[in-house]
């Protein structure tokens, strides 16, 4: 399938895209990123994403001379010209060419780039994923900057273990997975941390559709209460709701998704197939 990128506003095919070798995201790794989808052809939370897209840059001191229609329009383009139905969008901002190595320049490199929907296996969600654990926590977890250096460290141990992702903690706190947020379930109370985090779209999104279900706390959540839980889950823009089972080889209560984290991925799957009908 044919993919389309943008470049500072320049439409181009994905595979013929390019930016000079001083742009400073790539010497310095000083650069950020979000990610979003499409439901039934359209984007979804879009406005969101690029509130956390432009919070992301204002935190780490990149200027964002680009106003939202713009951004929208130049989407809508990408998306128009791919022919797919519904596709991601990856959008990618850098400090700019660099004239000394160092020193941002005065204009951002902005790059949206189309790519498929990662496929995601059915029975994950039927029968759960297993993560390990790493104590770790991310440099400025507010920001979705472009350094995943860690995880990319641990692919082969995260292969070795059967595992598909690695939740973070520090100090004895839990804070995320490498590229969601975590949820646990004390019988029908929801728990979620609340620090040292990304605040993903997703999260929201779930946060909102449990209110008036469950008993709802975003507080600071121990490693120990990993064993304690009843159910635990996941959150991210392409794992939408993904029932935790195992964590570092031990089983999660019995071991099954629970009843709890299956209605609310059902109650987020309703959703989004509304969108575009």
């Amino acid at each position: 399938m044919a993919h389309f990128c943008s470049i500072n506003g320049e439409i181009m095919p994905a595979d013929k895209g390019q930016i000079f070798i001083n742009d400073i995201g790539l010497l310095r790794g000083y650069g950020l990123f979000d990610y979003c989808r499409t439901y039934g052809g359209r984007p979804f939370m879009r406005d969101l994403y690029l509130q956390r897209f432009e919070r992301s840059a204002a935190l780490m001191g990149i200027s964002f001379p680009f106003s939202k229609d713009a951004v929208w329009r130049q989407m809508d383009d990408l998306h128009q010209r791919t022919g797919i139905r519904d596709i991601s969008f990856r959008l990618v901002l850098t400090g700019g060419y660099t004239p000394d190595g160092v020193t941002p320049a005065e204009t951002p490199n902005l790059l949206i780039i189309t790519e498929d929907i990662p496929y995601v296996a059915p029975e994950k969600f039927t029968q759960g994923i297993h993560i390990i654990t790493d104590e770790y926590l991310r440099e400025l977890p507010e920001i979705k900057s472009t350094n995943y250096v860690r995880l990319i460290m641990l692919r082969n141990q995260i292969k070795a273990a059967g595992a598909v992702d690695v939740l973070f903690h520090k100090d004895g706190l839990v804070s995320e997975l490498s590229r969601s947020n975590l949820f646990l379930f004390h019988g029908d109370t929801l728990v979620t941390p609340d620090a040292n985090i990304l605040k993903g779209i997703t999260r929201h999104v779930t946060l909102q559709l449990a209110k008036d279900i469950y008993k709802v706390e975003e507080r600071p959540v121990t490693v120990e209460e990993l064993w304690q839980a009843d159910e635990i889950f996941t959150t991210g823009t392409t794992k939408r709701v993904m029932p935790i089972t195992t964590i570092d080889g031990k089983p999660i209560a019995n071991g099954k998704p629970g009843r709890n984290t299956l209605r609310l991925l059902g109650l987020f799957d309703e959703m989004t197939k509304n969108i575009g009908q």
